[in-house]
C-alpha cells in the first residue's frame, strides 16, 4: 500500500514567527478520524482525562499549518468558500506537530475521596489530573455535560441540580460547603448516582436529569459557551441546554461536504493555478492568458492556453448565481455540483481526459447491457479511477444522528480562515441510472404517491421542530424517485456485501436523484493512493449486475422482521421511513447518505395486498 503523503515542513528565510512551542502529546487518533470522530469541538478521551479539540483559527495555530499538506478540489472549495483545504495530521506521523486539545469539562470528582468539584480545586500540578489530597489518586472527569442545538457546551451544572429545593433565591447561589459523588451499587441506573454537599441538603440523585425540561425547570438557560474556540465571548442564546453524557454521539456530529474530482479539474493542472486564478479571470483574451502564462511559468510547457481557458469557461458554466444571487445559494451550488458530476458519470470520459495523470476514469462496460433492460436500468458506467474530496465544513450537536437534514452549525474557528480539514480518497465503482420516463409512469400511480407522501409528511414535522425559522426550513427531499433509488442502493450494497466479498462498510453510496437525475454511485474509497483493485469495477458488468439485483430484489421481497416490517404504517425516527429496519434494507451509518432514513422496500417489491407497487414487480413475477 502506498502510504499518505508525508507532512513536509515548509520553511521560508526570514521567517520572524515565533517559535511553536513543544507541548506534551497526549494521544493520537487516525486521520480520517480528525474529521469523522475528533474534529474541532469535539470531546475526546485519553487514559482518564477528557478534553475538546481546538478550533481551527491561524491566529492562535491551534492546528499546525507549518506541516500540512494542501488539498486542492476547486470546485468543493468554491462551493464552501475557501480557497483550499488541508490534510489533518495523524497518527502515523513522525514529526511533533498535531492538534491542541484543552481540558473538558472542568468538573472533576476523586474516587477515593468522592469530592466534586472544579479540577482547580484540587489544586493539581502542572499537567496533571490528580488529587493532592489522596496521594496523587487520578481524577474523573464528569460523565455529564450540556449542551444546546447552537452548538455551546458547558458543564453540567451540579451545585443547582442538588440545591434546588434549598436554594436561597436571594444568595449569591453558593451555600459555602463541599460536594461530593458517590455510587450506591444497587444498580447501573442513574438513580445510583448520589450527589450531596456538607451544608445539609438532602442527597439527590442524577435519576431524571435527561428530561428534555430539566435544566429548564432549574432556571438553567445556555451561556452561550465555545471552550473549543480560544478566547471567544459567551454568545446570547436563546436555545435550551439539554443534559448529555460526555461520551455520547449526540454531543458532536460532522458536517462533511464532499465532490469527485472530475474533468476539466482532475488531471492536476487546477492546482498548479490555485496561486494565479484572480489574475487569470480578469483577462478577457487568449492573448493576455497566454502573456500571463508564459510569464508566471516561464519554461514550464505542460500548461496550455487551451487547458486554462476551458477551464475559466467550465468555471463560469458552474456558477448558478452568476444570473444573481438567491437566499438558498449555498444550496443551488452543491447541487450544481451534484449536477455536475451526474452529468460526467452519464457520459464518461473523452478520449484526450484519460492521460496518467488523470484522477476521473468512467467508461461503459464493453458487454452488452440488454441484459439490464428488464430492469428499467439503461447502460451502466464503469468508474475504474475516481478521487473524491471531504471536507468538514461544520458540527452539530444534540440533532438527530438518524436525521439526513443538518442542525445548527457551529463554526470551526472564531475569525473566518481561507481553508477547512479534508481527506482524500481514491477508489472505484459503479454507477448505475434508471430509465426516467419508465419512473416517471410509475410514480404517477397513486398508490406510490401515498406511500411517499406519509414519508414526507413525517420527514417535514422532524425538519420543522428543529428549525429556528421555518421561512428557512429545507424542504424533504423524499420523492418517488429519491427513495426509490435510495432503497435500491441499499439493497444492491447488501447484496455485493454477500456475493461480492466487500463489508458493506466499505461501500458507499452517492445519490442524484432531483428531477433531472436518476442515477446513484456504489463505490469503495480509500486514503491510499492506489485505490481498490477492480473488485467493484467487476461487479457492473452487465451479466453480472443484472445477476446481482435479481438477488437483491428477491432478497428484498422478504425480511427476518416480516409481516412487522412490510406492513408498518411508520418506522425509523419520526416515522421517515416504512418498509425498512436493520434486517433487510438499512446500512452502516458510514455508507448511507442520509443516515438510514427515507428508505421504503415496498416500493421496490411492493407489498402482499398490492404487488404493483414495486417498480421491479415485473421482474420478480417471472
Amino acid at each position: 500500500m502506498t502510504p499518505p503523503p508525508a507532512r513536509r515542513r515548509r520553511r521560508t528565510d526570514g521567517d520572524s514567527a515565533a517559535p511553536r512551542l513543544a507541548l506534551p502529546r497526549r494521544g493520537s487518533v487516525r486521520r480520517s478520524q480528525m474529521i469523522t470522530t475528533y474534529g474541532v469541538g469535539s470531546l475526546i478521551a485519553v487514559d482518564n482525562e477528557s478534553f475538546i479539540v481546538s478550533g481551527i483559527d491561524d491566529a492562535y495555530r491551534s492546528w499546525s499549518l507549518d506541516e500540512a499538506p494542501i488539498i486542492h478540489e476547486h470546485r468543493l472549495a468554491r462551493v464552501l468558500g475557501v480557497s483550499h483545504f488541508r490534510l489533518p495530521p495523524g497518527s502515523e506521523d513522525t514529526s511533533k506537530d498535531g492538534v491542541r486539545v484543552r481540558r473538558f469539562p472542568l468538573w472533576h470528582s476523586c474516587p477515593k475521596c468522592q469530592s466534586l468539584q472544579h479540577v482547580r480545586g484540587f489544586n493539581p500540578p502542572a499537567g496533571k489530573n490528580v488529587c493532592t489530597d489522596c496521594d496523587d489518586e487520578p481524577l474523573v472527569p464528569s460523565r455529564f455535560v450540556m449542551a444546546c442545538e447552537a452548538g455551546h457546551i458547558d458543564d453540567f451544572p451540579y451545585w443547582k441540580w442538588l440545591h434546588r429545593k434549598n436554594r436561597d433565591e436571594g444568595a449569591t447561589g453558593r451555600c459555602g460547603g463541599q460536594m461530593s459523588m458517590r455510587f450506591s451499587g444497587r444498580s447501573a441506573s442513574l438513580r445510583s448516582i448520589l450527589i450531596s454537599c456538607t451544608c445539609g441538603v438532602p442527597d439527590v440523585s442524577m435519576e431524571g436529569a435527561f428530561r428534555r425540561s430539566a435544566l429548564t425547570d432549574l432556571g438553567v438557560r445556555c451561556e452561550g459557551r465555545r471552550p473549543w474556540l480560544k478566547d471567544a465571548l459567551a454568545e446570547f442564546c436563546t436555545q435550551t441546554p439539554r443534559t448529555l453524557q460526555r461520551g455520547s454521539s449526540a454531543v458532536w456530529q460532522p458536517v462533511l461536504k464532499s465532490a469527485l474530482s472530475i474533468p476539466p479539474w482532475s488531471d492536476g493542472l487546477a492546482a498548479k493555478l490555485t496561486d494565479h486564478w484572480e489574475d487569470l479571470r480578469s483577462f478577457s483574451s487568449r492573448a493576455e492568458i497566454e502573456i500571463y502564462l508564459k510569464g508566471a511559468f516561464r519554461g514550464d510547457d505542460s500548461i496550455s492556453v487551451d487547458a486554462v481557458m476551458e477551464l475559466l469557461a467550465a468555471e463560469q458554466e458552474e456558477d448558478p448565481t452568476r444570473e444573481g444571487d438567491s437566499a438558498a445559494v449555498a444550496v443551488s451550488r452543491y447541487q450544481a455540483l451534484r449536477r455536475q458530476e451526474y452529468e460526467r458519470l452519464c457520459s464518461g470520459n473523452a478520449l484526450r481526459d484519460k492521460g496518467r495523470e488523470e484522477q476521473f476514469i468512467c467508461e461503459p462496460p464493453v458487454s452488452d447491457p440488454a441484459a439490464l433492460t428488464p430492469f428499467g436500468v439503461s447502460r451502466p458506467m464503469l468508474v475504474k479511477r475516481l478521487r473524491e474530496v471531504r471536507a468538514l465544513k461544520g458540527f452539530t450537536r444534540i440533532a438527530d444522528p438518524e436525521s439526513s437534514s443538518e442542525g445548527h452549525e457551529a463554526a470551526l474557528s472564531l475569525t473566518p480562515t481561507d481553508w477547512l480539514p479534508a481527506m482524500e480518497v481514491h477508489g472505484e465503482g459503479v454507477f448505475v441510472r434508471l430509465d426516467e420516463n419508465r419512473l416517471d409512469a410509475w410514480a404517477e400511480s397513486v398508490a406510490v404517491a401515498a406511500r411517499v407522501e406519509r414519508m414526507r409528511t413525517n420527514h417535514d414535522r422532524i425538519l420543522r421542530e428543529r428549525a429556528t425559522d421555518h421561512a428557512e426550513m429545507p424542504p424533504s427531499p423524499a420523492s418517488p424517485r429519491m427513495v426509490l433509488l435510495h432503497t435500491l442502493a441499499h439493497v444492491l450494497i447488501n447484496e455485493w456485501s454477500l456475493e461480492a466479498g466487500y463489508p458493506a462498510s466499505a461501500l458507499r453510496e452517492r445519490l442524484y436523484t432531483d428531477d433531472t437525475m436518476a442515477g446513484f454511485l456504489v463505490y469503495t474509497a480509500t486514503s491510499d493512493s492506489a485505490g481498490s483493485l477492480g473488485g467493484v469495477v467487476a461487479q457492473g458488468e452487465p451479466d453480472r449486475l443484472a445477476e446481482a439485483l435479481h438477488s437483491a430484489l428477491q432478497r428484498a421481497t422478504w425480511c427476518s422482521a416480516d409481516p412487522l416490517c412490510i406492513e408498518t404504517r411508520a418506522s425509523g425516527v419520526g416515522g421517515a421511513n416504512l418498509a425498512a429496519c436493520h434486517a433487510c434494507a438499512m446500512l452502516p451509518e458510514t455508507s448511507c447518505e442520509h443516515n438510514n432514513i427515507l428508505l421504503d422496500r415496498a416500493l421496490l417489491v411492493g407489498t402482499p395486498e398490492d404487488p404493483h407497487l414495486g417498480f421491479f414487480a415485473n421482474i420478480l413475477e417471472h
